[in-house]
């Protein structure tokens, strides 16, 4: 049992208390509406009835919404199409982040003052969203794929985490590395990237779950088609505008047709968002203290 400072007070009854009863405040307010909306994706039309709109209680357990979910095209092709997108955009982002990290690290590189102001300038002030999308049209993105992925590819908040924890790692390391005849790319993948696999693991996931729930630039940069459609962009159509999935008009599935309440469907899209990010989060969760925090104070 570790000694308390002697700073510190002892704990009371009063604050523990207090304590768990916001923990555990927050983690209804989390857990509530999750509950809320795999329930009411996995209930009937007449449960979905009697309880007028979102299901609370479990009444008539059915899977017939992510049946027909899955087997709409337009789920299956914007499911593939997200993962894509992810992935690749992923890469893309932290090979450039972690290049320009690492670099800005140095002190004796070239030019780093100046582009390290640079960039910390872009994070308060931006050409905003007619420049850029008349920058990204220009240069031929309407209707590409890139399109989705460069123009927010670099996010300078985590390039200056990354900075921060690999300027903090230890000199006697990268002189030794020197010494054996290691250049800057030999001591980026031997020395900097083994000892920062906490911190690049959050930003990786980061830059992910911004790419997973990115729709806005579909809206900008794609046509109408629904292949084209990402996973989030097939939600903000089916959800909040009330249209059916054309996958499922075009199989007898409308709004008329469907023997399935409208919003199940509607929270089993929603679920099927979530479930990557369920599957991934736990493998990262481990990094968070040590990455996020530790980026953020070293250096």
């Amino acid at each position: 049992m570790s000694q308390r400072p002697s700073w510190q007070e002892p704990p009371t009854f009063g604050g523990q208390s207090a304590k768990g009863l916001t923990l555990g405040g927050v983690l209804l307010v989390v857990l509530v509406p999750l509950w809320i909306v795999v329930l009411t994706s996995l209930s009937t039309k007449g449960a979905i009835n009697r309880a007028g709109g979102l299901v609370i209680w479990p009444d008539g357990i059915t899977f017939e919404a992510y049946k027909e979910m899955l087997t709409d095209p337009t789920v299956r092709t914007a499911l593939l199409v997200s993962l894509v997108i992810t992935i690749v955009g992923t890469v893309i982002s932290m090979v450039v982040s972690v290049l320009c990290a690492y670099g800005l690290s140095r002190s004796g590189s070239f030019g780093h003052r100046f582009i390290l102001v640079l960039l910390i300038i872009t994070m308060f002030v931006s050409g905003g969203l007619i420049p850029t999308f008349l920058v990204v049209t220009g240069l031929g993105g309407y209707g590409q794929w890139w399109a989705l992925i460069l123009p927010g590819a670099i996010s300078v908040f985590n390039i200056l985490l990354l900075r921060s924890f690999y300027a903090s790692t230890a000199t006697e390391l990268i002189d030794a590395a020197r010494i054996d005849g290691g250049s800057d790319w030999r001591i980026l993948w031997s020395v900097i990237l083994p000892t920062s696999q906490a911190v690049n693991a959050v930003i990786a996931l980061f830059y992910a779950v911004g790419y997973w729930n990115s729709f806005f630039n579909v809206m900008l940069y794609m046509p109408t088609e629904s292949e084209r459609w990402p996973l989030q962009y097939v939600l903000l159509t089916y959800v909040n505008r009330g249209v059916a999935m054309p996958g499922m008009v075009n199989a007898g599935f409308g709004m008329a047709h469907t023997q399935t309440a409208p919003l199940s469907l509607q929270m089993a899209v929603v679920v099927l968002t979530l479930v990557p990010l369920v599957i991934v989060y736990p493998f990262v969760q481990k990094h968070f203290r040590t990455g996020v925090l530790t980026g953020a104070i070293k250096g």
